[in-house]
């Protein structure tokens, strides 16, 4: 499962995922949560990055305050469940991020830990997204985040983790046909452990009102 994420931007976002027209005016999260609207990368007539809601609204529900809202899809089971199949075919998209957040049990206390890449202050999350109308033909778009199983960095705190591209697969990934099973085992599969780190942080990522840098902090730098 992946339900917190951050995306600090200290690198240009644009110059990273080779867009050259962001007006979003994107600041730094450091604690993005379900519900909440954040930079997504798809490829239409050209590569686009766009705000969308996390949490996945698809096309033909009826009644979106009566249905689930996914934060995640397995990446194993895509192409068998109705939700997620017929977005592989033109709706993946590359969701920006920074780190992620898990918890550990310990006793009845869960510690939560905030996990990065080594050497790469951006990097992306494979994701599918969708387009919902309203009543009024108002677009709504969302996206949700594809996990798959945890490696041996991320496999004491939960058994899955987000499925963090590759950089030599994020044009794959974006565009293109349909990517087949074999291609999706190998792009959607676990990150290396050895480019990764987790160490325990504050609980105050717990509350999705915090936002700020001392939650991506070391525990032990806090006091």
């Amino acid at each position: 499962m992946c339900g917190r994420y951050s995306l600090i931007c200290i690198d240009d976002l644009g110059k990273r995922f080779r867009i050259f027209d962001p007006t979003l005016g994107i600041r730094s999260h450091f604690n993005i949560a379900p519900s909440q609207f954040m930079p997504v990368i798809v490829q239409r007539e050209k590569t686009e990055m766009i705000m969308m809601q996390w949490g996945l609204i698809p096309n033909w529900i009826t009644d979106p305050e009566r249905s689930n809202h996914p934060i995640n899809a397995k990446a194993e089971t895509l192409a068998e469940k109705p939700m997620f199949c017929g977005l592989l075919k033109d709706r993946r998209c590359l969701v920006p991020a920074s780190g992620f957040y898990e918890w550990k049990k310990e006793g009845t206390r869960k510690i939560p830990y905030y996990i990065h890449l080594h050497d790469s202050p951006l990097f992306a999350i494979a994701g599918l997204y969708d387009v919902w109308h309203d009543a009024c033909n108002e677009a709504h778009l969302t996206y949700t985040i594809i996990t798959t199983d945890a490696n041996e960095i991320v496999a004491p705190l939960h058994d899955r983790m987000p499925a963090i591209l590759k950089r030599e697969d994020e044009d794959r990934w974006l565009a293109g046909d349909t990517p087949s099973p074999i291609e999706m085992k190998r792009i959607l599969g676990s990150y290396p452990a050895d480019e990764m780190d987790a160490y325990p942080v504050s609980s105050r990522v717990n509350s999705p009102d915090a936002d700020d840098e001392q939650l991506i902090r070391p525990l032990k730098t806090l006091f």
